[in-house]
């Protein structure tokens, strides 16, 4: 930390302000002393617990009722009864409190980006989508209209385009560059912009050509005050240049459009079509920016500001705000009226009278009174620190990640990170810092990818999975930013639309598709956050994604951390070592408790009834353990004989007894000769289900696995995939048949826990095999000698290897007793030694290969035979 003083303690950790990051820390944020490291600001930042605790203290001190707005025949009506009887004309005291609230917390929205109430208004929504769509459907688009907005938007922001669109208007979006002073330019000119335009968007829109009036017409430009991709901060004086000269701006001199070869065409066939008499508005997204640098509308006077009070203090969510300039709101057209918004309406006729204040005549429905009283506690600690100093704490931890990341290397030379947006980052250290840190064109956002020593990438879902088990808070993807996503990630339109065809979507698993990202990770700062937090990051990364250089015995130089197999050991041990069949364990329901057998029939879908059924949620998820933890404690027990499933909870007084099947069966069909595996009756279902409601605390329903209704198995995503054993038949499982497990190598994790507890001074649980819900346990031979295996015999069945299993957070939750518990372990100790390919590595999936002439059984004893090669 020394270092990083040296170079940034000047304006780190509020040194002026009233209470250090320290104290802030130790007396606002208490419940991040529980090793959380929480770097997803752009997201959402966190709310202060003193924040809460005044909120708290204000919701029960006093009473706030709905604001109401009296309308116009109301206050007639009350005016009739005044002279009659002498009423009064006012509001409820809590009424009119809780108006005069709102109207202050209007004011200081608007004072936050100095915004004087004569020129702009305050439109509260339900949040800055709303806010962005408020706008959209309300703006006076005709066919003459153009909607210009930057690459790097926000999806809510790409969504104005279909509001324009639908209305005969134009869209193009366009790339901001901005460049340092020409040498013929004077200092005080300005920077240099250039616009790149990409092609013009117009829909068929004949019908509207002919049915339009051919009136004013407006535009619209749009642009973020930072992009939540990148953090990169977009100069204000856009909204100048756009509203007071938006010909020399987007067209020529004096800063000069850049129109490439390849666009050139398409770029004049727009600017022909732009009507530069027209007026020009200005939009700017500030949900993200506002948080640590609001845009100063005194100075940049944008018609449209879309704010988000989560972003800035974490609480309350679901409010958001619209700045509107006063004269820019009478242009946009409103069709819907409710009560909030009407001064007056007549039931049986066709006649209202609206409300003329901007805020009045927008905001439908009760106003959310109780979160817009909330956010002046919010403003109160922003205000205590000072945006400026919020500026400068932020973007200094910022700037060091950067520093650090870009100085990574593998062992081999190569570069560890890949950042995005930072290709001019520069790092200033002398006595105008604060000026430079002030102008800094990045905001306290860092995005990137990590490379591996032989230059491919590692998935970003790995990053973030890692993270997690490191307690470490980050985001990945492509942050509902597609433009920004595509344009740094070097994605066409091409790849773009390929992906799409691959079965990609936003939220997805595929993280690399064709060898290329399909998003990127990001960590975000906010005003709470901390060097440590810095620090405890850019140690993860270091010790989880950089390799050094290692020297094999063998004199081969391997990047050590990412060859986690131990591939060459293996090579010197025992030909022919000695393994047998420790246990056998079937799974009749998924996700639920096994029951272990010394014999088992073998059937076409693997172990006979193993994972038949499954719980699924009444809006058709699968119910597994990493949702619903407690399904651990219902255990299972088969009964072949007697054709009953048994099951049993601590949740439930009595024991579930379900009739399966019939005596007779075939182990190669897995069909049965009665219909006693249906459930018989509505009755039957309805008791089924209640117990199994009772037992995990959901409403929830059993199914049986039917071949002619489930074809596939369920992918991450909780739909319908492809799993990875593609050749034989499977019931409920995820990957496969068999899931086979090494004691040794269960004995090996266990010796590294003991080693890592002692390290650290705490004893780690040692791990069972079946925390890892095995069907096999096998003994004998070396740890990880399974690894190597492409086939093997046991008894005299046989079963072809399909690799390992890749483990996830499931195997973290314990129940030994009774009591579900959850921890990083053992999954962040595998993931220090069998991560391979952004995989974590433990057991070994299998196949029956089923032999049509013989009814097989498999039993506990028996003697397993590998082999290494197919």
């Amino acid at each position: 930390m020394e270092d990083f003083l040296k170079e940034f303690g000047d304006y780190y950790g509020y040194p002026d302000g009233p209470k250090s990051i320290k104290e802030i820390r130790e007396t606002e944020f208490k419940r991040l002393d529980e090793g959380v490291v929480y770097l997803d600001h752009a997201g959402s930042t966190l709310y202060s617990e003193l924040q809460m605790e005044n909120v708290f203290k204000d919701f029960t001190s006093n009473v706030y009722g709905n604001p109401r707005i009296l309308n116009l025949l109301h206050f007639v009506l009350l005016a009739e009864m005044a002279d009659l009887v002498g009423y009064s004309d006012s509001q409820s005291d809590i009424s009119s409190a809780t108006s005069d609230l709102i109207a202050d917390a209007r004011h200081q929205v608007l004072e936050y980006f100095n915004a004087s109430p004569e020129d702009y208004s305050c439109i509260f929504t339900s949040g800055a989508t709303a806010a962005l769509k408020l706008v959209g459907e309300t703006f006076p688009w005709t066919h003459d209209s153009n909607f210009l907005y930057t690459m790097e938007n926000h999806n809510s922001v790409l969504g104005i385009r279909e509001y324009a669109l639908g209305q005969g208007a134009s869209a193009c979006a366009v790339d901001i560059e901005e460049t340092a002073n020409q040498p013929s330019q004077l200092a005080s000119s300005g920077p240099f912009i250039k616009v790149k335009h990409r092609a013009v968007q117009r829909r068929n829109t004949s019908k509207l050509q002919k049915d339009e009036s051919r009136g004013d017409a407006y535009n619209l430009f749009a642009f973020p005050s930072e992009c939540n991709f990148t953090g990169l901060r977009f100069n204000l004086d856009l909204v100048k240049l756009i509203k007071e000269n938006p010909e020399a701006t987007l067209q020529g001199s004096p800063f000069g459009t850049y129109v490439s070869s390849d666009i050139l065409s398409s770029s004049l066939i727009f600017l022909s079509a732009l009507h530069w008499s027209k007026r020009w508005m200005v939009l700017i997204d500030a949900a993200k920016g506002c948080a640590t640098l609001p845009p100063n509308l005194s100075e940049y006077p944008a018609d449209f500001v879309v704010v988000s009070f989560y972003k800035l203090f974490g609480y309350p969510t679901g409010l958001g705000a619209l700045l509107v300039r006063n004269d820019a709101a009478k242009l946009l057209k409103k069709t819907y009226f409710s009560g909030g918004t009407v001064a007056a309406s007549i039931a049986d006729i066709d006649f209202v009278k609206r409300r003329e204040r901007v805020e009045e005549f927008f905001e439908d429905g009760s106003a959310s009174f109780l979160s817009i009283t909330a956010i002046r506690h919010g403003f109160k600690l922003l205000k205590s620190l000072t945006t400026s100093a919020i500026w400068m704490h932020t973007t200094s931890l910022s700037m060091y990640v950067k520093k650090k990341l870009q100085a990574l290397r593998h062992g081999n030379g190569a570069a560890v990170c890949v950042m995005y947006g930072s290709e001019n980052q520069k790092y200033w250290i002398h006595s105008s810092f604060m000026l430079q840190l002030s102008s800094h064109k990045s905001g306290p956002t860092v995005t990137f990818n990590l490379k591996r020593p032989d230059g491919s990438w590692f998935g970003y879902l790995e990053v973030e999975k890692l993270a997690s088990l490191s307690g470490i808070q980050l985001r990945t993807g492509c942050f509902c930013n597609p433009g920004a996503c595509a344009k740094y990630l070097d994605l066409s339109h091409s790849d773009l639309l390929s992906n799409v065809e691959a079965g990609h979507v936003c939220w997805d698993d595929n993280d690399v598709i064709n060898g290329k990202p399909t998003g990127a990770v990001r960590v975000s700062f906010g005003y709470m956050s901390s060097f440590e937090d810095a620090k405890k990051f850019i140690d993860f990364i270091i010790s989880s994604f950089v390799s050094p250089t290692k020297n094999i015995g063998n004199g081969i130089a391997v990047s050590g951390r990412f060859t986690q197999l131990p591939s060459e050991e293996l090579e010197s041990r025992e030909s022919s070592p000695s393994y047998f069949l420790k246990s056998v364990t079937i799974y009749p329901i998924k996700s639920c408790a096994g029951f272990s057998v010394n014999r088992w029939p073998l059937c076409k879908t693997g172990l006979l009834h193993d994972r038949e059924w499954m719980i699924q949620g009444l809006t058709g998820e699968t119910l597994t353990q990493k949702k619903v933890p407690e399904m651990s404690l219902i255990s299972t027990f088969l009964d072949l004989e007697e054709g009953l499933l048994s099951v049993e909870s601590t949740r439930c007084k009595d024991k579930l007894h379900i009739r399966i099947k019939s005596k007779s069966y075939n182990p190669r069909s897995n069909e049965f000769d009665s219909h006693d595996n249906i459930l018989e009756s509505h009755s039957e279902e309805t008791r089924i289900n209640s117990w199994f409601t009772s037992a995990i605390g959901r409403q929830c329903k059993l199914l049986q696995y039917c071949s002619s209704t489930f074809k596939h198995c369920l992918n991450r995503n909780k739909s319908h995939g492809l799993c990875r054993d593609l050749e034989s038949n499977i019931n409920f499982a995820n990957e496969a048949q068999f899931l086979l497990i090494s004691e040794e190598s269960v004995a090996d994790l266990n010796r590294r826990l003991d080693a890592k507890g002692k390290d650290n001074n705490q004893a780690l649980e040692k791990i069972n095999p079946y925390r890892f819900r095995p069907n096999l346990v096998i003994s004998g031979g070396e740890a990880y000698a399974e690894d190597k295996w492409r086939t093997l015999k046991i008894g005299d069945s046989q079963f072809t290897s399909l690799g390992g299993c890749n483990r996830c957070q499931m195997i973290n939750i314990s129940n030994g007793t009774g009591q579900v518990k959850k921890s990083n372990e053992p999954l962040t100790t595998l993931a220090s030694y069998r991560r391979v390919k952004g995989k974590i590595l433990f057991g070994t999936l299998l196949r029956y290969e089923i032999d049509a002439k013989t009814e097989s059984w498999i039993q506990v004893g028996e003697e397993v035979t590998p082999y290494t090669d197919y």
